[in-house]
């Protein structure tokens, strides 16, 4: 059998909205937040706050994946990972990334260039211990982007880690914690009839003040 299938056939009508500079705030920040909130009110996302955020490799390879932005401010953008995974090693080298978020049931996609940063430990700190229990112990056993032998390996580190902290507090390993994203430029994009899509970029010129610009579809 092959492996082919074509996808010319494969179409999608937007008309759901639009995006006009007459009704968008000055702040990117304060845009991502009204999306924000009406994709939640949409119901139609199963996790608003899934986020791809590429970063080149040691390799010399861009990379994307999945992580979940657990808080937004007039700062950036952060989400939390292990220090020591390939996106961690990443980030130490180049912290130039770009971050995603797309939701098709609204028809729209954010795209965020910007700088990481390790945020503060007390932050991290509280973040962590706010995890469930579970979740602590998953960020202390897995040595995120290692190869590992088999799942019973890592379920057998587990054990003997549950064992280890029964009727302890987990701290937060000093190899775990959050990054925030310090954006230079915010893209808004809204789907429109017959690919003629809305394209707004914010780009940064001082701190808190953006240049707006309307891209070509």
């Amino acid at each position: 059998m092959k492996s082919e299938k074509d996808l010319s056939d494969y179409r999608k009508v937007y008309q759901k909205s639009e995006l006009l500079e007459t009704n968008i705030p000055d702040n990117p920040i304060q845009l991502f937040q009204t999306w924000f909130y009406e994709v939640e009110k949409s119901g139609g996302v199963d996790e608003a706050n899934a986020m791809t955020i590429s970063t080149i490799g040691l390799d010399g390879f861009p990379k994307n994946r999945v992580v979940l932005l657990k808080k937004y401010t007039e700062e950036g953008f952060i989400f939390y990972t292990n220090y020591n995974s390939e996106k961690g090693k990443a980030i130490a080298a180049n912290p130039n990334l770009c971050a995603s978020f797309f939701w098709p049931n609204i028809e729209r996609q954010v795209i965020i260039k910007g700088k990481a940063e390790k945020i503060a430990p007390n932050l991290s700190d509280g973040y962590f211990e706010s995890r469930p229990r579970g979740s602590q112990l998953g960020a202390i056993v897995s040595s995120q982007s290692e190869v590992l032998s088999s799942r019973e390996e890592l379920e057998l580190k587990l054990k003997d880690l549950e064992e280890y902290y029964e009727n302890k507090e987990i701290q937060r390993p000093d190899y775990w914690g959050g990054y925030i994203i310090k954006p230079v430029s915010i893209e808004f994009w809204q789907g429109r009839p017959n690919r003629l899509h809305d394209r707004i970029r914010f780009i940064l010129q001082n701190e808190y003040d953006w240049k707006i610009e309307r891209l070509n579809p």
